[in-house]
């Protein structure tokens, strides 16, 4: 009988337990933050600052926010998937130090993304350019455009510099 006392105390304790560390972990990785569209949020992870001083610092600043041009903004739900998955990717990296440099690099499925919207937000202009430009034609699609839009504006919102120690400014990012 006395085994049996034990053995609840035990299975009680290290229940309590799992989910006081379940609860500490949500609580210092600030995993409800990731909830909202907060420019800010980008930063809970330092290896953003670079990219957040200098969007701060940009013209897309008073216009556009992380999320604007980083997530789709076809629908809510493939916006939270790509965020989940953009955010498990982070978390990854960092946990296990596979980014190879300090420089982050966008995937294939983010560059993407990052394209439509630029279109998107600049519909005008991309219609001029592509009217006006075979280059900016994929193969015989006039719809489709085939250069990306940071191949020409390269600075645009991130300036030049990408890494850490680079960006000045970047370590204790100012809230504006």
């Amino acid at each position: 009988m006395e085994t049996k006392k034990i053995m609840k105390y035990v299975s009680v304790l290290a229940v309590a337990s799992a989910i006081g560390m379940f609860a500490y972990v949500v609580h210092a990785s600030r995993v409800t933050s990731y909830l909202s569209e907060d420019p800010k949020v980008c930063i809970n992870c330092h290896t953003m600052n670079s990219l957040y001083a200098t969007w701060q610092h940009s013209s897309h600043r008073g216009n556009a926010t992380c999320v604007d041009c980083h997530l789709p903004q076809e629908s809510f739900v493939d916006k939270i998937l790509a965020k989940s998955r953009d955010g498990f990717n982070h978390s990854y990296a960092m946990t296990f130090r596979t980014y190879l440099t300090e420089n982050i690099r966008a995937s294939e499925d983010a560059r993407q993304r990052i394209q439509a919207n630029c279109i998107a937000c600049h519909r005008e202009a991309v219609s001029e350019i592509t009217a006006r430009n075979e280059l900016y034609h994929a193969d015989g699609d006039s719809g489709r455009f085939q250069r990306k839009c940071w191949s020409c504006h390269r600075d645009v919102p991130h300036g030049r510099v990408r890494g850490l120690t680079a960006t000045p400014g970047n370590i204790g990012v100012k809230e504006i």
